[in-house]
């Protein structure tokens, strides 16, 4: 606890140019991205890629889109109605506007400022005379959005997002005045946080925000103008959520408690990140411990039970969110981009809160895994949840309907240079190893840290030390990754199969050197000279993973990582498609290789592991097979096919294909055919009906009406059974059991049904069976009855 309380130590705050004020603020300090100058092949090339592809594609999506229409329709700039599909599309334009303003404060580009300059004005137009700003709201009156309601901020505590849009509004305008000192979009906001003020608060309008971010933007508003009237707003939106008669409380969006109670991670994980990364954020600069306490509890909570090794957050897709305690299945994983992003913005907070390293560990983990997965090699496209294993149904998007995730990648691979260094007075921090050069001020003097390598590739780094004098006393932190000391997560939800002995090396002009560990940094304190180096040799090597035996999903598994990089096996690199039925146990024997031209120059990991096979007696055998594994990241920018993450250590982990039947090289044809329809002839068979860790079909949205699936065979079958797996994600999700269910034969060009004594049955997870007349037919036909009110789907259908 002694720990907590230093943050709450009086620094001086000088607002840019606008005013100066006495705030309590955070223990440490980064360095702002805007200081660091990367020099490093692997993050340069993103950061480049990110500036010329990504975010010009956001900008035009969003005009394509209609999404900055809508701010010319609502300003009478244009005629026309609400151009997109969501009320809360407003934030994309905000959060692409801030990713283009920190890309702009490294590479000024006159061009974007002009462009952004036009958008803003659309903005402002767009902005009511008292400071509302909504565009569905505004063009649509009473027949807005249904999410809206018909009066403004009746439904935020539900799915409106009027504050959340405002939230970013906040975030872009500090960024874009910051990057051009320019107050047109920060006076837009401040006439609008002003607004806030006088609707919300004790004695006024009692409302939470049902999609936190409002809480992020008003403190960076307040730091930036120092009016304090911000920060009590962000803390009151946050003490009001799960309060006796407030709003409706779900755990959905975490109003079920009041914050400070709360110590359970549950609903919605982007919500959540946000809402804790506010109230550390709200912690620092008030001082409020029970805050400091409450997101304690609840990363233990996620890192110890919901994490997963890539350092995605939220489990489930119906709700977005998490799950139950240890329940990480792999194909279902959720693992939405922006909740990576989330995770990163909390974590860099917990870090700065304590000094401690363990939360640098989660963000880096998120950071060079589900982060990046979010977006391709090429910076073009896209994935909003990002699975950690594929069975070919997953490909990466150049746009979304409900386009939250790309600029939210943008705005982090922007700022990414701002989680590198950090500083507590004399001591200076090194939080991540990427080549690249900064300053600190060591009192009135200068230090200047240049790291010079290639991580995460090579494990050996230098650091060139610099002072502006003879000689300067200061505290160098270099923090020893928990995956360099045998742990690849704080807690006990993974583990390394075996322990390394391999150490983490230090070199002071050359010569080794004794280092004592603090909160997981290597502390050199010491009077730095001129040319002073230090160099720090990682151990990085390939090591394998396994979780804590109560994630179900991943027993008799292992996962791979080198480094922070997490890895998988996807089909491109096997003489065979199919490899769930890959085996990588004591016997494998594996080797890193840099391919400086593969996937924009990687290392990957090739081998020989174990493949395996079932024979006729249902008999696993195993049998040698050539073996390569890539980054995750990199995954699913060669076309759509198998993916895993993990990878069995034994047969009883494996996924053997099973032995041919009279369906599985059949032709399929179907009333509703997709990508997705060769799931139920896979034989694979699911745990539940509501096993979405199994391929399966469906026909949603479709409902109330009748569907089909032929098999068409080769040649003439004799066949008197058939039996029907079927797909139901309730609660959540929009597929049911079906009202009805027939089977169909084929007689030279005509469908007739087979003839049985049996009733169709219909029951959850299980396989439905009936059996019939035999009949020796070309074809089969499964005939649905969709139910009135849902969709209906399957898993697996059995002929025999």
């Amino acid at each position: 606890m002694k720990r907590i309380l230093r943050i709450f130590m009086l620094i001086s705050f000088i607002s840019p140019g606008l005013t100066q004020a006495q705030i309590k603020d955070y223990f440490i300090h980064p360095v702002p991205f805007t200081s660091v100058k990367v020099q490093d092949q692997f993050w340069d090339q993103k950061i480049k890629t990110n500036m010329e592809v990504t975010i010009p594609i956001a900008f035009k999506k969003s005009q394509e889109s209609g999404r900055i229409d809508n701010f010319k329709v609502a300003g009478k700039l244009m005629k026309g109605t609400f151009c997109s599909e969501f009320p809360f599309d407003d934030s994309d334009v905000y959060k692409i506007i801030e990713a283009a303003s920190y890309s702009m404060q490294n590479q000024p580009d006159k061009k974007l400022e002009s462009y952004i300059d036009t958008v803003i004005t659309y903005i402002k137009a767009a902005q009511e005379p008292d400071g509302y700003l909504y565009t569905n709201r505004t063009i649509l009156g009473e027949n807005a959005h249904p999410w809206a309601g018909k009066k403004r901020w009746v439904n935020d505590h539900e799915l409106s997002h009027e504050l959340y849009n405002l939230g970013h509004l906040y975030e872009a305008a500090v960024a874009y005045y910051q990057a051009t000192g320019k107050r047109s979009l920060l006076d837009i906001s401040i006439k609008s946080a002003n607004l806030l003020d006088q609707v919300f608060g004790p004695g006024k309008l009692l409302e939470y925000p049902g999609h936190q971010e409002v809480e992020i933007g008003l403190v960076k508003l307040y730091r930036v103008t120092g009016d304090k009237r911000y920060l009590n707003l962000a803390k009151f939106f946050l003490d009001i959520r799960g309060q006796k008669g407030v709003g409706e409380p779900t755990t959905y969006n975490q109003s079920h408690k009041p914050v400070i109670e709360q110590d359970e991670a549950v609903g919605h994980s982007v919500r959540a990140a946000y809402m804790w990364t506010g109230m550390a954020d709200v912690a620092a600069l008030t001082g409020d411990v029970a805050y400091v306490k409450a997101i304690e509890r609840l990363w233990h909570d996620v890192v110890d039970k919901k994490l997963y090794l890539t350092g995605g957050i939220g489990a489930a897709g119906g709700h977005e969110g998490f799950g139950g305690p240890y329940e990480l299945p792999n194909m279902a994983a959720y693992c939405e981009t922006c909740a990576a992003v989330g995770n990163v913005f909390w974590n860099h907070r917990m870090f700065l809160m304590t000094g401690d390293s363990k939360y640098i560990d989660i963000l880096e983990l998120s950071l060079y895994n589900n982060v990046l997965s979010g977006v391709s090699l090429s910076g073009d496209h896209f994935f909003y949840p990002n699975p950690l294993e594929s069975q070919g149904q997953h490909a990466r998007s150049e746009w979304f309907g409900c386009a939250c995730c790309p600029p939210n990648v943008c705005r982090v691979i922007a700022s990414m240079p701002g989680y590198i260094y950090a500083q507590k007075d004399n001591s200076l921090f090194v939080n991540l190893y990427i080549a690249s050069q900064t300053s600190f001020s060591v009192g009135n003097r200068q230090l200047t840290l240049k790291q010079e390598g290639n991580m995460p590739w090579d494990g050996n780094m230098k650091i060139h030390v610099t002072p502006s004098s003879s000689s300067l006393n200061a505290v160098l932190k270099l923090r020893i990754p928990g995956w360099a000391v045998n742990k690849p997560v704080p807690g006990d939800l993974y583990h390394y199969a075996d322990q390394s002995n391999q150490k983490v090396v230090l070199k002071i002009n050359g010569q080794p050197v004794e280092y004592k560990v603090e909160n997981g940094y290597a502390v050199l304190d010491r009077k730095w000279k001129k040319n002073d180096l230090v160099e720090v040799s990682f151990p990085l090597e390939i090591r394998k993973v396994e979780a804590n035996a109560n994630v179900v999903a991943d027993r008799d598994k292992v996962a791979l990582m080198r480094g922070p990089l997490v890895y998988c096996a996807e089909w491109p690199d096997f003489d065979n498609e199919y490899i769930l039925n890959l085996i990588v146990d004591g016997d494998a024997t594996l080797k890193a290789n840099y391919k400086p031209d593969f996937l924009k120059g990687v290392v990957e990991i090739d081998g020989i592991v174990k493949g395996c096979t079932k024979d006729s007696t249902e008999k696993v055998n195993t049998y040698p097979r050539d073996f390569k594994a890539i980054p995750y990241y990199a995954w699913a920018n060669r076309g759509m096919g198998q993916m895993t993450v993990w990878m069995a250590s034994d047969v009883k982990g494996a996924r053997p294909k099973a032995t041919g039947s009279i369906t599985s090289d059949c032709k399929i044809t179907a009333s509703y055919f997709n990508k997705m329809i060769y799931a139920i002839n896979d034989q694979l068979i699911p745990s539940s009906s509501n096993d979405n860790s199994n391929n399966y079909y469906h026909w949603w949205p479709r409902k109330n009406q009748t569907e089909w699936i032929a098999y068409e065979f080769s040649k003439p079958q004799k066949v008197s059974m058939s039996e029907v797996y079927w797909y139901d994600d309730s609660p959540w999700g929009g597929c049911r059991l079906p009202a009805d269910w027939k089977i169909y034969y084929k007689d030279g060009n005509e469908w007739k049904p087979v003839e049985t004594n049996e009733a169709y049955p219909i029951k959850k997870d299980e396989f439905n069976k009936v059996t019939f007349k035999p009949v020796t037919t070309t074809a089969v036909k499964l005939e649905v009855k969709l139910p009135e009110s849902n969709s209906s789907g399957l898993h697996e259908w059995v002929v025999k």
